[in-house]
């Protein structure tokens, strides 16, 4: 019984190591200048779109002294919204040379380059007269959002521990949803979403891209980055014991050294690369898919129709803006809930369940709002069916697509899938902008059983392709995918891992026979 102690003591301290403190500042400080970024700027164009028509009409009348139609007005505005999705697509394209030659950390404090730049541009471009200002800010800004939702899933997934991977990849979900609730909040009329202080609301961006810049370069950049592709065996030592908490780091510099091993050969890979290598064809695949339902899944439907929904409710003009706040309530307490269970439910139950509970409130929201006047409770049931589908999707296919990125591939090909994923993330969202309206227009409210379809057909997929990648390495998720003789490369990773669990064992064992003696806690 004595010797059960030590035991216990070890699993505890092991447990809390995996949450060290730099940890957690690191991946809040990472997110809060990142993805919140990303949620703030998708919900606080809302509020202000009728004061930004307004100031164009104005710059437009004052130019040419006669007022822009409304055609053009819409145009302007469309334009100003959809060239965020341009600029995150140029963001990805910039993302893999980045974070090869200046790091995980350092393309993150880079980035904030752009979103001060862009928060300049649109918060004084009613006072300078110029609405030009405010569309290439946006366009900036989305070049903002195409390189941190490539890089802060990277450096999180190379920082974190195996046991607790998923938990912290949601982290950049969880701060997109805390991004959409603040943008709505300081949105309402009592705070910036009046006509003489919209500007303020475009300014307030500068404030996390500060705070990130101040406390980021405090904290070590990725120790694999550091390791594999830096060759700074000490500096990656003292990243680890930093982010793990412990000063034993030796296991974990034994099993990035063995990556090393096998991959002395192999240079960080380009796209063209990794789409030829045949042993990574279905990963890409998983990738590009649960990328494209992550945008095609019809969330932005939902945003557009809620003021109409609420509205037949009989709800008033004046509380809608404090009802759509229990969205982005209900969106931040499903990706939080996803967070705390992931890494006991797994990846796969979580993303195919989150399409397959979209699937059935996207039917009954369906036959609400075709029914709608016929029974009055049935408006009731729509805002139902709005806050399931929302925390459908963000208990799942809202963080996960990007965990799963930075778990599918090794150190060499990272940079290069999260570049795929970044492409088919903006591609997608400028396809959804761009086709949404003429959808909506042709078949109404039936819109909603075509994004039933997408999410039918991405879970079918996932159910029979996907397999499950908690607390598991590299070598094991190849072999799930494969299903075949895997390569020598992996091979080699399991029996690595094999001789370490071996070695655990056999030291394990000569700890217990010694008597009235310590044992040694060796967390392995």
């Amino acid at each position: 019984m004595a010797n059960l102690v030590p035991l216990i003591q070890t699993g505890s301290k092991k447990g809390r190591s995996d949450w060290s403190r730099s940890l957690i500042v690191a991946s809040v400080a990472g997110a809060f200048g990142s993805s919140f970024l990303y949620g703030y700027n998708l919900s606080v164009v809302n509020a202000p779109a009728v004061f930004i028509k307004k100031f164009y009409n104005e710059t437009w009348e004052r130019r040419y002294n006669q007022s822009m139609t409304e055609q053009s007005v819409t145009l302007f505005w469309t334009i100003s919204v959809s060239i965020f999705a341009i600029g995150g697509l140029v963001g990805a394209l910039i993302v893999t040379p980045t974070v090869k030659y200046f790091g995980r950390k350092r393309t993150l404090l880079l980035n904030n380059i752009f979103a001060i730049v862009a928060a300049l541009l649109m918060a004084f471009s009613h006072l300078a007269g110029f609405m030009e200002m405010m569309i290439v800010g946006r366009f900036i800004m989305g070049i903002d959002g195409g390189v941190s939702l490539s890089a802060l899933p990277m450096y999180l997934s190379e920082i974190s521990p195996k046991q607790i991977r998923g938990s912290l990849g949601q982290i950049t979900a969880i701060f997109i949803c805390v991004g959409v609730f603040t943008g709505q909040v300081l949105g309402l009329p009592e705070i910036f979403g009046k006509e003489s202080l919209w500007p303020y609301l475009f300014g307030m961006i500068i404030a996390p891209s500060v705070l990130q810049l101040v406390v980021l370069p405090f904290l070590p950049e990725s120790p694999r980055f550091l390791l594999l592709e830096k060759h700074d065996p000490k500096a990656a030592e003292k990243a680890f014991q930093t982010f793990l908490g412990k000063s034993d780091v030796s296991y974990e510099i034994e099993e990035v050294l063995e990556e090393s091993r096998l991959q002395r050969n192999i240079q960080v890979a380009s796209i063209f690369q990794l789409l030829c290598d045949s042993s990574k064809r279905w990963q890409i695949l998983t990738v590009v898919v649960t990328m494209a339902c992550y945008q095609l899944c019809g969330l932005n439907a939902i945003w557009f129709y809620t003021n109409d929904i609420f509205k037949g409710a009989g709800l008033s003009p004046e509380m809608i803006p404090y009802i759509t706040l229990s969205t982005g309530a209900v969106e931040i307490l499903a990706a939080v809930s996803s967070g705390l269970v992931i890494e006991r439910v797994g990846r796969r139950p979580l993303l195919i369940g989150g399409f397959g509970l979209m699937v059935l409130f996207f039917i009954i929201l369906t036959v609400c709002m075709t029914l709608q006047d016929q029974a009055i409770w049935l408006r009731y049931l729509s805002i139902v069916c709005i806050l399931a589908i929302i925390a459908s999707f963000c208990i799942g296919p809202g963080g996960i697509p990007f965990v799963l990125t930075g778990e599918f591939f090794q150190q060499s090909q990272r940079p290069a899938a999260f570049m795929i994923a970044g492409i088919i993330n903006w591609l997608s969202n400028f396809i959804v902008g761009l086709v949404f309206p003429f959808i909506q227009e042709g078949l109404q409210s039936y819109c909603f059983l075509v994004f039933a379809a997408v999410c039918t057909a991405g879970a079918i997929y996932l159910f029979f392709i996907l397999p499950e990648t908690k607390n598991k390495t590299l070598a094991e998720i190849n072999q799930a995918f494969t299903k075949k003789k895997i390569p020598l490369e992996t091979r080699e990773m399991d029996q690595f891992e094999a001789q370490k669990k071996t070695h655990g064992e056999q030291e394990h064992n000569f700890s217990s026979t010694l008597e009235n003696g310590e044992v040694k806690n060796r967390i392995v």
